[in-house]
């Protein structure tokens, strides 16, 4: 019996998403858990020029198809830089300079300044996934090898997909995150039933705190948020970045934000706080993106400091959310340690790198082991911290 040949698919490199057709792309990209490798996001970072040559991000997405059907895809991006992926892989830079190895320009696969777990390539589930994955890591070495890129990684991977991309040679580095689960809550107080006393009449004084300062959230979800909401998130989320400087954050351009009611609205929570005496004027506001069971925060700011109103806005009234719209998982967004005396286990998220000069590739997988304990060590003493009810 003679065996079924595999298929013939074509490749195509596009440099803007809005190449491909949207209901095509998310074919591919709905079913995923993420909602940041779908079309409209992708496509807003790139008309907002946030993702442009000239910051640093040029979109070199890979597509597969088959006769006309666009079966898998890859949002990737030729990066000059290592700001806005917040996997800090300046040591690796150091390394190759060191080896009088050029380490820019790189190919990076992420969904642009989000570090959410769930990247992956997206296809087509009736397709043959190996054959696919395979020509698709080819024709990332091919196109590396023709631009003289030094190398490739894929970050905030998808737990799943990161094992099939270990037999591909992409090393495989630890990092730290944060994530809330839903234990089955029915409400906000039975969340703060897993503290210990103290940490409990902490969050309940945080809660009120804002009260008494005569401020109060209002939530807003998909057609709710108008237009002019959406406009005045950028000064708060400059605000937010400005405060810290060098550090900061800043990669999203103004049109960023405006353009989400076109086609993503239905993904968008917005928390606005507004003071008692002025209801019409917000004073800060939380964006949050929503997709089936899971919550992710993205950005904040104020315009003026307000105290614990970060701490409502950002975590308490959105778990609160949470509980009431069966959403299992809460991933509120990276750093700040103060997350765990508000319930956020600590998790590990990995990056997959594959370096094409072996010198790289040696040092690497020579530490990544001794890097990935320590991760590890990390993330088990951040747990230990978590103020819960010791349970016997």
């Amino acid at each position: 019996m003679t065996q079924p040949q595999p298929k013939s698919y074509a490749a195509a490199w596009i440099k803007s998403i809005t190449e491909v057709g949207q209901t095509q792309w998310n074919a591919l990209a709905e079913p995923l858990a993420t909602p940041f490798l779908e079309w409209e996001w992708l496509r807003q970072l790139e008309i907002s020029k946030s993702t442009t040559a000239e910051t640093g991000w040029l979109p070199y997405h890979l597509t597969i198809w088959s006769d006309r059907r666009l079966v898998a895809a890859a949002p990737l991006y030729i990066k000059a830089h290592s700001a806005g992926e917040f996997v800090f892989d300046h040591a690796w830079a150091d390394v190759a300079r060191h080896l009088k190895i050029s380490y820019y320009p790189k190919l990076v696969g992420m969904s642009p300044f989000t570090p959410m777990i769930g990247y992956r390539f997206l296809m087509a589930p009736e397709e043959n996934e190996d054959q696919l994955t395979r020509q698709m890591v080819i024709e990332i070495e091919q196109l590396c090898d023709q631009l003289k890129i030094s190398g490739c990684s894929f970050l905030f991977v998808d737990p799943q997909w990161r094992k099939m991309m270990l037999r591909h040679r992409f090393i495989s580095w630890l990092h730290q995150s944060f994530s809330w689960r839903n234990a089955g809550y029915q409400s906000f107080d039975d969340y703060l039933a897993v503290f210990n006393s103290n940490q409990r009449r902490n969050i309940k004084r945080e809660r009120r705190s804002i009260e008494n300062q005569g401020v109060y959230l209002k939530t807003f979800t998909g057609d709710k948020i108008s237009p002019a909401l959406l406009a005045m998130i950028y000064p708060f989320y400059e605000r937010t970045n400005d405060k810290f400087g060098p550090w900061g954050c800043k990669y999203l351009k103004r049109p960023f934000f405006e353009g989400l009611a076109d086609g993503y609205d239905h993904r968008l929570l917005l928390l606005a706080a507004f003071k008692k005496t002025s209801p019409d004027i917000p004073i800060g506001l939380s964006l949050l993106i929503h997709k089936r069971d899971r919550l992710f925060g993205r950005y904040w700011g104020c315009s003026n400091e307000i105290k614990h109103l970060h701490f409502n806005a950002c975590y308490y009234s959105p778990i609160e959310w949470a509980i009431a719209n069966g959403i299992s998982r809460f991933d509120p967004g990276m750093g700040g340690y103060h997350k765990t005396r508000r319930g956020f286990t600590a998790v590990g998220n990995y990056s997959l790198h594959r370096f094409f000069d072996q010198r790289l590739e040696q040092v690497m997988n020579a530490h990544i082991e001794e890097i990935n304990q320590l991760e590890q060590d990390q993330i088990d003493e951040l747990n230990r911290e978590l103020p819960f009810v010791r349970r016997a």
